[in-house]
Parts: C-alpha cells; sequence; structure tokens
C-alpha cells in the first residue's frame, strides 16, 4: 500500500488527484485499505471510555475515512467521465461492499448509542450553529438510514441495501452501453442533408473511430429529444434517431442491454424498504429530508403547471401542424400529423417565422472558448470578484480536460477549476458537476471541482461550435461549480453542494440567467472567425426567441418529473413485473395528464439515469422546485442592478458560501426577504398562470 496513490493526501496543488500515477489496479486495494481504517476509526469511537461529547463523537466521526474519501472521489468522479470495462468490472464488484460498509457504521447500535447521547444533550453543549448543524444532520442520517430498528429489521435492510447497490450500478452500465449502441449509421451523406459541415464531419470521425470508414455515425445523447433532430431535413431518418433514443433499454440483444427487469426490482426493493423504516412508500422517505417535506406538496406544484404548459405547447403544434400542412401543399406531397421526431425539427422553422432567425445564424458567434472565458468566467469576476488562470503544469485524466487556478478577489488562492466537455463514448451523457476535493476548514482543504458537458468534439483544427442551449448548460453547470468553489464552512459533511436536491439546483439554475443577460451575451458572442459582436438585431431576436417553445420545454420535463413521482409512490406490492413496466409508465403519464405523443418524457424510465441511477429518485422534480428560488433571485438582482459585486458578495455570503451549514430555506429567505414566489417562474418562461390559481 506504500505505492498505493490514495495511501496519503497528494502532494499537488489543492491536493488535486495524481492521475498522472493513478492506475486502475489502485482502486480495489485503496478501496479495502480505506474501509478497513474506517473501520478501526469507527471502533475506536465505539471503544472510547470518556462519555460521549462532540469532539469525541462527532468531530471524531468526521475525520474518519478520508483515505476511503479520496479513493471514492477519484474512481466515481472517473468512472462516470472516463469509465473502462476494468472500471466498470470494479464498479459492480465494489459498490455492494462499499453499501455493507456503510451499514456497519449507521447500523452499529454502540455508535448510534454515542450519537444519541450528544443529540439529547444538543441545548445544553453551547454549541455555534454550524457545529448544531452538524450533530443534528448526523442524527438525522443514521435515524434514516436504519439506527433505530430491530435486529431482524436491520438484517433485512442490509441485504435490501445490497441489492440496490448492485442494480443501480446494472443500471448505469445498461445505459451507457445501449447509448453507445444505440448510435445510427448512416450510409449517404445526402441523407445528412440540414447538418453543418462541421458537424457531418464529426459523424463521418466517429463512425471511423468505430471502424466504419465511408460511413456516418449520429451519437445519442441521454435524453429522448435529440439534437440533430432539429436539423435533419430526411424525416425518415430523424424516425430513426428517435427511435434509437426511445428503445433504450427495452431489447436484450447482443448489442443492447434491458433494463426493465432491473427498475422492476429496484422499485419493489427501494418500496419494501421504505416500509420497512415506518414510511408509506419510497417518495415520502425521500421527500421527507428535502424541503419539499412530502409527495402533496411536489404533486400539487406540478400539477398546477401541467395545463399551463400543455395549452401552449398544444397552440405551437398547431402552428407547426400549419406549416406541415402549407409545405405538403406547395411540394404536391401527402401531409402528414407532427410526430415526436418532427418537433424540433419544425419548432426551428416557426421560430425563424416568429422571430426572423434559426440556430444555425447564431451558432458561428457561440465558440467555445468565447463562452467560457468571456461569458461564463466573465460573469463570475463581475459578480465574486474571482479570476481564472490556465495551468497546464498538472496532470489530468484524458487530454481534452483542462486545468484552471481560480483566485478571489483580493488574489487569494481559492480553488481548481477542471472542464471536461466534449463527449466520448465511455462518459456518460449528460452533463454535471463533481468534486474531487470538497472545502473544509476541518481538514484545510480548497476545493477541486470540474463540470462535465458532451459537447460533439469538432474535427482537429476546428472551432466548437454550440447551440444557444448548449450554451446555458456550460452557464448551468457552473452554477453548481460556483456553489463547491465560494464554500466556507467547517465540517465537510455540510461543504459546498452537500444540500436537498430540491436546493442544490437553484444556484445552478439562478447562474443560467447571465447566459441570457444582454450584457453578458454581448461580451461573448461573438464570431469565430472575424471576432465581429453578435449583431444587434440578431442578439434582439434571440434574446426574444428565450420564451419560444416553453411548452414544450416544461411539458417534457413535467411529464419526467411526474413518471418520478409514479415509480415511487406505490407499494412493493405495486410495483410491475418486467414485461409490465412500458404499461405502467403509459398509465402514469395518462394518469398525470401529460401522455401527449408528440411531447415524449425527457426520459423515459430505461434510461432515466438520474431516478434509477443517480440521486434523484422521487426528486426529479427538485429542478423546477429550486427554479422557483433560481427566477425569484433573477428577479432580486435586475431590481437592484443586476451583474454587481454588491449583488454577488450578498449572494455568496448568505448562500453559496454556507453549504448546508443552516436550514436552506432559511438561507433563502435571509437573501430574498422573503418565500418564494411562482410567478416570476412563470414570466421567465412565458406561461400564464392558470386563473384561479
Amino acid at each position: 500500500m506504500a505505492e498505493n496513490p490514495f495511501s496519503h493526501p497528494s502532494p499537488l496543488p489543492y491536493r488535486l488527484p495524481p492521475f498522472d500515477r493513478v492506475q486502475n489496479a489502485d482502486y480495489r486495494p485503496g478501496f479495502e485499505q480505506g474501509m478497513r481504517e474506517q473501520r478501526a476509526e469507527v471502533q475506536e469511537i465505539v471503544q472510547n471510555p470518556a462519555e460521549p461529547d462532540f469532539q469525541n463523537t462527532l468531530i471524531a466521526l468526521e475525520r474518519s475515512g478520508q483515505m476511503l474519501s479520496r479513493v471514492s472521489a477519484v474512481f466515481f468522479n472517473l468512472n462516470a467521465s472516463n469509465t473502462d470495462p476494468q472500471m466498470q468490472e470494479i464498479d459492480s464488484e465494489i459498490a455492494p461492499k462499499l453499501q455493507a460498509h456503510e451499514d456497519a457504521i449507521f447500523l452499529d447500535p454502540a455508535l448510534f448509542a454515542r450519537v444519541d447521547a450528544v443529540y439529547r444533550r444538543r441545548a445544553s453543549l453551547q454549541l455555534d450553529s454550524e457545529s448544531l448543524q452538524l450533530l443534528e444532520r448526523y442524527y438525522i442520517e443514521f435515524v434514516r438510514a436504519g439506527a433505530r430498528l430491530s435486529d431482524t429489521d436491520k438484517t433485512r435492510l442490509r441485504h435490501i441495501n445490497g441489492q440496490l447497490s448492485s442494480l443501480t450500478t446494472q443500471f448505469k452500465q445498461n445505459v451507457l452501453k445501449a447509448t453507445k449502441n444505440g448510435a445510427v449509421i448512416v450510409d449517404s451523406a445526402e441523407e445528412l442533408e440540414g447538418l453543418s459541415t462541421q458537424q457531418i464531419g464529426a459523424a463521418a470521425s466517429a463512425a471511423k473511430a468505430r471502424g466504419l470508414s465511408g460511413k456516418w455515425l449520429i451519437t445519442l445523447q441521454n435524453t429522448t429529444n435529440q439534437p440533430a433532430l432539429a436539423q435533419l431535413e430526411n424525416r425518415a431518418l430523424r424516425e430513426r434517431v428517435y427511435e434509437a433514443s426511445t428503445a433504450r433499454g427495452l431489447r436484450a440483444e447482443a448489442d443492447r442491454a434491458d433494463n426493465t427487469a432491473v427498475i422492476s426490482e429496484i422499485v419493489r426493493l427501494r418500496a419494501e424498504r421504505a416500509a420497512l423504516l415506518g414510511y408509506p412508500n419510497h417518495a415520502a422517505y425521500q421527500l421527507e429530508d428535502e424541503s419539499a417535506a412530502n409527495p402533496a406538496a411536489v404533486h400539487q406544484m406540478l400539477s398546477e403547471l401541467v395545463p399551463v404548459a400543455r395549452a401552449r405547447a398544444r397552440q405551437d403544434a398547431a402552428d407547426m401542424q400549419q406549416l406541415i400542412d402549407a409545405e405538403a401543399a406547395a411540394n404536391h406531397t401527402a401531409p402528414f400529423a407532427l410526430g415526436p421526431w418532427d418537433w424540433a425539427f419544425y419548432a426551428e422553422k416557426l421560430r425563424r417565422a416568429r422571430f426572423d432567425f434559426d440556430q444555425a445564424q447564431v451558432k458561428p458567434y457561440f465558440e467555445l472558448e468565447h463562452v467560457l472565458h468571456d461569458g461564463v468566467f466573465h460573469a463570475a469576476q463581475q459578480l465574486y470578484g474571482l479570476q481564472f488562470e490556465e495551468r497546464t503544469d498538472l496532470p489530468v485524466y484524458t487530454a481534452d480536460v483542462r486545468v484552471f487556478e481560480v483566485l478571489d478577489a483580493d488574489g487569494t488562492p481559492l480553488a481548481l477549476f477542471l472542464g471536461d466537455y466534449f463527449a466520448r463514448d465511455n462518459k456518460q451523457g449528460g452533463a454535471w458537476m463533481n468534486s474531487f476535493v470538497r472545502q473544509s476548514r476541518l481538514f484545510g482543504l480548497k476545493p477541486v471541482v470540474a463540470n462535465n458537458t458532451n459537447i460533439p468534439k469538432p474535427l482537429p483544427g476546428q472551432p466548437a461550435l454550440l447551440t444557444f442551449e448548449e450554451v446555458i448548460t456550460l452557464f448551468h453547470e457552473f452554477g453548481h461549480a460556483i456553489h463547491g468553489m465560494l464554500s466556507n464552512v467547517h465540517y465537510p459533511l455540510l461543504s459546498g453542494t452537500a444540500l436537498p436536491r430540491d436546493f442544490v439546483e437553484y444556484p445552478s439554475q439562478y447562474n443560467e440567467m447571465w447566459a441570457r443577460e444582454p450584457g453578458v451575451l454581448a461580451h461573448y458572442a461573438r464570431h469565430y472567425q472575424t471576432g465581429d459582436p453578435l449583431p444587434q438585431g440578431l442578439l434582439a431576436k434571440v434574446l426574444a426567441a428565450q420564451k419560444f417553445d416553453q411548452g414544450y420545454a416544461t411539458t417534457e420535463y413535467l411529464a419526467a418529473a411526474l413518471l418520478d413521482q409514479s415509480w415511487h409512490r406505490i407499494t412493493a406490492a405495486q410495483a410491475p413485473t418486467a414485461a409490465a413496466v412500458p404499461a405502467f409508465e403509459a398509465a402514469a403519464l395518462r394518469d398525470n395528464g401529460v401522455d401527449y405523443p408528440a411531447i415524449p418524457p425527457r426520459y423515459h424510465s430505461t434510461y432515466f439515469s438520474h431516478i434509477f441511477a443517480g440521486g434523484y429518485s422521487a426528486g426529479y422534480y427538485a429542478y423546477l422546485w429550486s427554479e422557483v428560488l433560481a427566477r425569484d433571485t433573477g428577479q432580486w438582482m435586475h431590481a437592484r442592478g443586476g451583474l454587481t459585486r454588491k449583488n454577488g458578495d450578498r449572494l455568496r455570503e448568505l448562500v453559496l458560501s454556507r453549504g448546508r451549514s443552516a436550514d436552506p430555506q432559511t438561507m433563502f429567505r435571509d437573501f430574498y426577504g422573503g418565500p418564494p414566489d411562482i410567478g416570476p417562474l412563470l414570466e421567465y418562461r412565458g406561461l400564464k398562470r392558470a386563473s384561479g390559481t
């Protein structure tokens, strides 16, 4: 173990993991040694003859497991962004072992007795507010983990947790495999009419990389809707791409992976676990520890928006159908009904008709380097005084990764930021932020955070030109990164983004607003060849179009969020068989009023990784819940001068630096000056509040 890179803290700046030294062979022994060390540390706490107190129990727990934290941070982050078959094998093997290790800690009656003893005396301990929050969080986590169950029930709980850890790992790996193998092979460039020269070249490069020279490959992203659908003229190819996307996880062929049986077992076990812990269903268990508090509150918010979004979507669909019918009449071809693979294509035509521009006109102005430096970083500099200096002297895990040192306004070193922006076959879909090192004053650690996106990689020497949605994604994920980098708390358990799901998306969705801010947009939107700014007339059209197609965007999101709730509000006895999974989904969409064929859910169940392989089970609603807070914050900012250090510093002081050192709802009220209001969200999306609400 002396040679294992995880045995000791990294000697690199900011404790950046020594990626150049890490080999797959280091992970298994690293995990095993890390678990052994933490078990020994926990035993020291349990066997301490002194009366339990905050220092010898809670602080001792916070200090335990440092090696395990180091190896876990590197392995699980790289397994998401740069995996290989050996890492996936390790993941399958280690996931149930880690779950058993966690259960051994949280279900240890002697350890819980010490935590409970300190918790019962909390009123007399004279703890500072953050220390009190730490004590309360540990107590809640022990109880929610099953610390008060009988020995018989603990045995059953351990078995359930072990099975779930294996199943969620299997689901994740199935989605990665199905997404890679679901890529659509195209035989002729003529079929790709509508795509740009750069996109066609990238498709040829992707095909060549898989040994398909002379062909083109349209790779899939994690969502149901695929970016190419907005541009492809060939309707048959659009349908092929859509069908390939929605088929993921439904077939058990040699090159596919069937997730229906995995889903069936996951929801059954989650429901059984909830009942064991005293809850009616998994949603009730999950939401008790979120801002929403209960499923009824979530369902009410989502349901209120369904008729508003659906009405807007149906009007847009009617306008698109008119376009389709007019084209058919002009071309003397048979008309057809708007299909889900047609929506994005005709939405672009409708956008051109309403706002006199299309996305192809603006993409040359959204080049990755300009967006990153003159947009994302610029806004952070204006709000918080941050400075970004690229480092090329530090190791990375793949050549695409960029490293930036982040300095505070006074030049003090603050954090390292890693950007991993391009899609790879061995990278999970979507976009996310992760932490390699979490900030804490207890350990004297500054944060190391990363953003991952899946922008198609351009050919060598070609620019990475983004859609405006990809621009917004960069700002969104950087909002998470800012949340992690500005963290200034004592305890790692409360650091950075360690918050309820329906609050953690608040800073990220708030940060999206700066992508659309006229002053910021004008600063980064420059033509990649000439450097000319986006013309004022075109800029005005881009901004005017931002509320366009929000009926679709809101409906597809609501469909996914309500589907998530439906899966997790059932009992174990109500869990469908594998064969009945598609029927359960269809019924859930119908019962919630979101079964609109032209607008599928943002994720169908079989590739809904957020809820079956991520941390969002019964929590996908969080994006909308926290967007209420984000849009309230945007309105608050605009009322006080917008992009200013005064506004940024207030948000930093009262929210972004505080992690979970205080109650999240209290932090928002302290910043905003009152309770959340859904009005700014509806205005931002261009939706009208339904009468009587």
